[in-house]
């Protein structure tokens, strides 16, 4: 276990490639809950001034409800520091706000995730999933499930969500991968003129997925329809506020089921008996995506920033240091959760921070559930049970808990359909 000063290192995203670093989480929560981090050199980024990283529930769902103390919007909510040119273009985005600007945005938005739309979703959601299933199994032998299944079931479900024609989906799998994978050494870097990289989420780097937020909310000004976008483009949202609520959407709500998804089906692929209680009914749907949730919560991270001198879990915090929560960790707390590395899909209650806390917690929490939700269902439909055929890849990265492969054997025989 690699350290510093005596302290596990949780901040390299190499240390994700092969799971969720338990054991040092474990060792932070009994011994150092609130523990300076080092951020050295790493893929060709460069050092930073270091960040508090915060493991225990208490404390993680403390600083995610106190956006007075601990702010997204001083330095913003990723781990390394942004270029402080691109902060004001960054803090245009809800999720870089504090109150009152934040709720302000929310309101607006939330009038487009009214439960009846997202509910009129179900219906497309279990066809795609079933119809990606059949294709899976059609093609034989031990396929891979992140490929032939979840990450289009992700992307088209958002997709259709937002309103985006079918003939332009691949731009949003492109921008997404561009954002979320920069971490990792197998994706292209994302490199500037000079050849040095570069923050994906710099102004330069989403010149074209604004663009076509633009064209797009034109389009649905003059087409409306059921979808995000229209709801979106006929608001008091200005054009700058628009840009970045579809960066965020396409990012956000494309990555948590896209991270979620596959996650959910490893846990449930290494507990047989587990997966067994799901298909025979014994233990709820419900119940069980939120036992998946907490088990491979889909963002690893988030930071803030500390908007005065305080105290957390006995640590002095100074007023500008970098605090970051671990939501994994806090998944895994044995002060909140009996037996936490046990899998259990009847688990109640069952208050894991995968989708946030306070003024962030995830907005689109419900209509990641409810996809979640049908796909085990037409899994649990589509065979009589997976197993893994091979080692899952995972994704390098201290953000999100992104699963890049995962080959399995879908047993026989099918379940028929009712």
């Amino acid at each position: 276990m690699q350290e510093s000063g005596g302290v596990p290192d949780v901040f390299d995203p190499r240390i994700y490639a092969t799971g969720i670093p338990h054991d040092r989480f474990r060792v932070l929560r009994d011994r150092a809950p609130v523990a300076r981090q080092e951020e050295p050199e790493i893929l060709g980024w460069p050092a930073g001034p270091g960040f508090w990283a915060v493991t225990r529930h208490a404390d993680v769902v403390r600083v995610l409800k106190d956006s007075a103390t601990y702010s997204s919007c001083l330095g913003a909510t990723q781990i390394r520091d942004p270029d402080p040119a691109d902060l004001p273009f960054i803090r245009r985005m809800m999720l870089n706000q504090d109150p009152p600007d934040h709720g302000r945005l929310r309101r607006l938005v939330s009038r487009a995730f009214t439960p009846g739309r997202i509910e009129r979703f179900a219906v497309t959601a279990r066809e795609r999933a079933r119809s990606l299933l059949a294709g899976a199994i059609e093609a034989g032998g031990e396929p891979d499930l992140v490929r032939t299944v979840t990450d289009d079931y992700a992307l088209l479900n958002l997709t259709d969500l937002l309103g985006v024609p079918p003939s332009d989906r691949g731009l949003l799998h492109t921008w997404t991968e561009r954002v979320i994978a920069y971490q990792d050494p197998d994706e292209p870097p994302v490199l500037d003129a000079e050849g040095r990289p570069v923050n994906p989420r710099s102004p330069g780097m989403l010149a074209e997925m604004f663009g076509y937020a633009q064209e797009l909310a034109a389009h649905k000004r003059a087409h409306p329809a059921d979808d995000v976008m229209t709801v979106l483009a006929t608001s008091e949202l200005a054009d700058a506020e628009l840009e970045m609520f579809f960066f965020l959407l396409t990012v956000a709500g494309n990555d948590t089921v896209r991270s979620a998804a596959p996650g959910g089906l490893l846990a449930l692929a290494e507990h047989q008996e587990e997966q067994r209680r799901l298909w025979t009914g014994e233990a709820d749907t419900g119940t069980a995506v939120d036992e998946l949730l907490r088990v491979h919560p889909p963002v690893l991270s988030f930071r803030r920033t500390a908007a005065r001198d305080t105290e957390l879990a006995g640590q002095k915090i100074r007023r500008g240091d970098k605090v970051v929560v671990f939501h994994a960790s806090a998944n895994h707390d044995e002060r909140v959760f009996p037996d936490p590395y046990r899998l259990d899909l009847g688990r109640t209650p069952n208050p894991h921070v995968s989708f946030g806390d306070g003024p962030h917690v995830c907005l689109g929490a419900h209509f990641a559930r409810l996809q979640l939700r049908v796909l085990h269902e037409e899994v649990r439909g589509a065979c009589a049970g997976l197993e893994l055929a091979g080692p899952p890849r995972r994704l390098v990265s201290n953000f999100i808990n992104g699963v890049k492969s995962l080959p399995v054997r879908l047993r026989e025989p099918f379940a028929p359909r009712a």
